[in-house]
């Protein structure tokens, strides 16, 4: 049976009332936004059409995937210093984002016609789900909540991450244009020069690692990592719509995950999907010089990841002589302290999908209007 919580005196929501609740909000939005660009919802490069196309490829796939996954004892292995009531999920299948990445990148690809910004971020999101097979690979081997080295992984994102940037970079004949970083206010510029580059490989890094961070309770990642991509598609759509058509494409990947991934989950997407959406939305924010947008819309993310910056150093500024520090959450990432607080994992989502909404909502409507 469905968890539930309750938001008001007498209205309950459930994981699946939150799925239908956010797949409908979500297509109506797309509906209205390429209404509101005079852009046909039923044209290849607008946000409705891939959106619920690989929505319901996703959801559809997912019922053949995840007994798969589950025959070959792909199950989640939960770290014990963790909250005690997700114990319970040891074994639910995880890595679900093999099947989730390629369906976007699929039909991004093959709609846009191989357009080459498309190509380049799907490579990039490709490279990044690899760094987070990998490690999901690691963990199912060897039974354990460890997998690849932290050293090797940020190793592996700063590699590719400067092997996409080269790229954007040679291809754009290193265009002062791209190295300097629109602004929300009318005319504002930052002129940063060789400095935008190591600014971009950080937002490949930092961003890959903020949604992996987000990724702790069913539905988390996927439900806002699809309103974010859905909001930077919109913003980027004027002068770049073949990766809008990306962002559509997949941000209704990881809608239809959710028909797996909503409490209680019935599949994780593991490192596997996290990493390559944290990428996805770099990428797609480099290209277009959107960084501002991508602060914004993500900044879910970006909270989730200071929450644990802080956490860490407050540790470590209030160590005293016996070696123990005091915490300044619970625990982190900041969910888990909500967690830890008495919020029921349904209530958290909800609340961190209404705060990514209305964060992608501030971003559209400051970019395009």
């Amino acid at each position: 049976m469905d968890a539930r919580f309750s938001v008001t005196r007498g209205v309950f929501l459930s994981g699946r009332q939150l799925l239908w609740g956010l797949t409908g909000c979500i297509s109506a939005v797309a509906l209205i936004l390429d209404q509101w660009a005079a852009r046909s919802p039923l044209q290849l490069q607008s946000l409705f059409l891939p959106l619920v196309v690989c929505t319901l490829a996703t959801s559809l796939l997912g019922h053949w995937a995840v007994p798969l996954l589950r025959q070959l004892k792909a199950g989640q292995f939960i770290r014990e210093d963790g909250p005690q009531a997700h114990l319970k999920k040891a074994g639910t299948p995880t890595m679900g984002g093999i099947f989730v990445i390629p369906v976007g990148l699929v039909v991004a690809l093959l709609w846009s016609g191989f357009a080459l910004p498309t190509v380049a971020v799907s490579l990039l999101t490709l490279a990044y789900g690899f760094i987070g097979w990998l490690d999901d690979w690691q963990i199912l081997r060897h039974h354990s909540n460890k997998g690849i080295s932290p050293l090797t992984k940020l190793a592996l994102q700063v590699g590719f991450g400067s092997l996409f940037c080269l790229w954007v970079g040679w291809s754009n004949g290193f265009s002062t244009d791209l190295t300097t970083v629109q602004l929300p206010w009318q005319n504002w510029v930052l002129p940063l020069g060789f400095l935008f580059w190591p600014l971009a490989v950080f937002t490949l890094t930092a961003e890959s690692n903020a949604t992996n961070l987000t990724d702790g309770l069913d539905g988390l990642a996927a439900g806002t990592g699809a309103i974010a991509l859905v909001g930077l598609g919109a913003i980027v759509a004027p002068n770049h719509p073949d990766l809008t058509l990306f962002c559509a494409a997949l941000g209704g990947s990881y809608l239809g995950f959710l028909t797996h991934n909503r409490n209680p989950a019935r599949v994780f997407m593991g490192d596997t999907g996290s990493l390559a959406l944290g990428g996805a939305l770099a990428a797609v924010a480099i290209m277009s010089n959107t960084l501002w947008a991508l602060l914004l819309a993500g900044g879910l993310f970006c909270f989730e990841s200071i929450s644990v910056v802080l956490q860490v150093g407050y540790y470590k500024a209030t160590k005293g002589a016996d070696g123990i520090g005091k915490r300044l959450f619970k625990m982190a990432p900041y969910h888990h302290h909500l967690e830890l607080s008495g919020w029921h994992e349904t209530r958290i989502v909800a609340f961190f999908y209404g705060i990514t909404a209305l964060l992608s909502a501030i971003a559209v409507t400051v970019s395009l209007t």
